[in-house]
């Protein structure tokens, strides 16, 4: 296939300035950027006048509930909200069941991605079997099938000896490990936070401090090691601040990621026990908001990523305390982040690739993608003027637990390009 971008704006994470330009693809292969290119024969040929041209996103933290809870999604269904979405490349968490604790279990689930996704899907691994803090997963297996992160996610390892000796040996392999920070006995099963709202919906809160204390713990236990460590999802200011002085001292490796959630919504959405706004770590304060888009800004967060959770609507029609938590991000992730933020000139397009793009991919070890001469396809048509109405039609997630069910938001991912293979083409 020759496709030929005529008159795009190109975005690039080196540079705040669009640089305008036509792309000539050539089967998968962008072969030149110029500018007033005429088209080859047989070229298909697309005006994006107006339009931005980018690397496709990558998104570490997703929630695709194979194998076992495929009511919920599927690998297939998961990496179609991605593409739908402008993400090109996603990384499964294990929290599975089976847990992805083992090599049999890493086989099967890239055997299905081989299958069904149209897009990379890499996969982390547990630290502990079956995510239950008590002995070691099956680490050295895992290693040999390509895993690179070891997490418990949706539980934190609670033993802090068992994850030192898990550091102290995966590090060896250039594995790292991704800390999903909750004290059990102070957070609860409650995913609200603690304050005002909480008091007002009579349902007792979870306080900040019960991921501030994880997180500083396990820092503190990479420090240790040598390890690498990254910090999922965080959600106060104290716990970015945390994360921001250990990165001053230069002498542990640490990042970190926030969710488009924690930067748009806080306690404040929840109003009459919504339950699209339950998730954990909990929706915290507005001014924790504010902190943690500083944070992205000043680069504290290395990477934006969904935390991408999908439950079926019986589910999530339960009372607020019985649901689970969680809400999908693969289809709004883009394109709400521009309406809010980039839209506005909070932060510019070099930000959202950097921090949504390529810092991922380098997190995982994979190559960054880039629109340059002589790089593989891996890109997405975006249009500022356009508009996306998130209905249950639109979204390619089997679940719809999203607050922006319904609502319109500015900018659309019109078309997205994986080597030779058009992914979406609007």
């Amino acid at each position: 296939m020759t496709l030929l971008i005529q008159n795009a704006r190109i975005a690039s994470e080196h540079s705040p300035v669009l640089t305008r330009g036509d792309v000539l693809v050539e089967n998968g292969i962008i072969k030149t950027i110029a500018v007033g290119m005429a088209p080859a024969d047989g070229a298909r040929v697309i005006d994006a006048r107006n339009r931005i041209v980018m690397p496709g996103m990558f998104d570490a933290h997703v929630h695709f509930r194979e194998p076992g809870f495929e009511a919920k999604e599927t690998i297939a269904s998961g990496s179609a909200a991605a593409i739908n979405g402008g993400v090109t490349g996603v990384v499964m968490m294990p929290n599975t069941s089976p847990a992805i604790d083992s090599a049999t279990v890493v086989a099967s689930v890239l055997e299905s991605a081989r299958r069904h996704a149209r897009i990379p899907v890499l996969t982390s691994g547990c630290v502990t079997k079956g995510r239950q803090g008590k002995e070691l997963a099956a680490i050295d297996g895992m290693r040999a099938l390509g895993v690179k992160m070891l997490t418990d996610d949706g539980d934190t390892t609670a033993d802090p000896a068992l994850l030192l000796r898990a550091m102290q040996y995966a590090g060896e392999f250039g594995m790292f490990f991704a800390s999903h920070c909750e004290v059990a006995e102070l957070a609860g099963p409650r995913a609200l936070n603690d304050g005002l709202v909480s008091y007002r919906l009579g349902i007792k809160g979870s306080p900040a401090c019960a991921e501030e204390i994880i997180i500083d713990r396990d820092i503190r236990l990479a420090h240790a090691t040598g390890a690498h460590i990254h910090i999922q999802h965080v959600s106060s200011k104290l716990g970015m601040e945390t994360i921001r002085w250990w990165k001053s001292r230069g002498d542990v490796r640490v990042t970190a990621e926030v969710s488009p959630h924690h930067l748009l919504f806080n306690e404040e959405h929840i109003g009459d026990f919504d339950t699209h706004y339950k998730m954990n770590p909990p929706l915290r304060t507005r001014s924790d908001n504010e902190a943690l888009l500083q944070g992205l800004i000043d680069g504290v967060f290395d990477i934006i990523a969904t935390d991408h959770a999908p439950h079926t609507p019986f589910e999530k029609s339960q009372d607020f305390i019985s649901a689970p938590n969680g809400i999908t991000g693969l289809d709004t992730a883009l394109v709400s982040l521009y309406h809010h933020f980039v839209s506005s000139g909070v932060f510019g397009w070099d930000l959202l690739v950097k921090r949504y793009s390529a810092e991922p991919r380098r997190l995982m070890g994979l190559p960054v993608a880039s629109i340059a001469q002589g790089q593989a396809a891996d890109l997405l048509l975006f249009d500022p003027d356009g508009a996306t109405t998130f209905t249950e039609e639109f979204m390619q997630s089997k679940s719809h637990n999203t607050p922006f069910l319904n609502q319109t938001l500015r900018g659309s991912v019109d078309l997205v390009l994986l080597g030779d293979d058009l992914l979406l083409d609007r």
